[in-house]
């Protein structure tokens, strides 16, 4: 199980209103088709929370080239205006493994980013 944090580049708030609702589904949409199970999604206007449990040989990296890659192609062709950015998502992430802090205490903190 990972806890993925991802950004647009420039850190520019763009994932809002039909283009975080078409996120959230695309996302969905990806994890499903990989038999990944998401756990909490939290989209803020300018990044991603994602508490995903993925296939054991799947690593944190290619779980989240596979959606960054994914959504952005899909988004980029919908959303001609995203297309003012160099690419959509930086190149880093955040990554961390839910080994040493519970499940729970993971879905409270992303639960509790959708509220700010």
């Amino acid at each position: 199980m990972y806890h993925l944090i991802f950004c647009p580049k420039r850190r520019k708030k763009v994932l809002v209103g039909d283009v975080g609702r078409d996120l959230d589904a695309l996302i969905r949409e990806k994890c499903a088709e990989q038999k990944w199970i998401v756990h909490e999604l939290a989209i803020m206007p300018d990044h991603v929370h994602l508490f995903v449990q993925v296939n054991p040989d799947d690593s944190a990296s290619e779980t989240t080239r596979q959606i960054k890659g994914y959504t952005s192609r899909v988004l980029r062709l919908r959303y001609p205006e995203l297309l003012k950015l160099p690419s959509l998502w930086t190149r880093s992430f955040f990554a961390a493994s839910a080994g040493n802090v519970s499940k729970e205490t993971i879905q409270r903190y992303i639960a509790a980013q959708k509220g700010m």
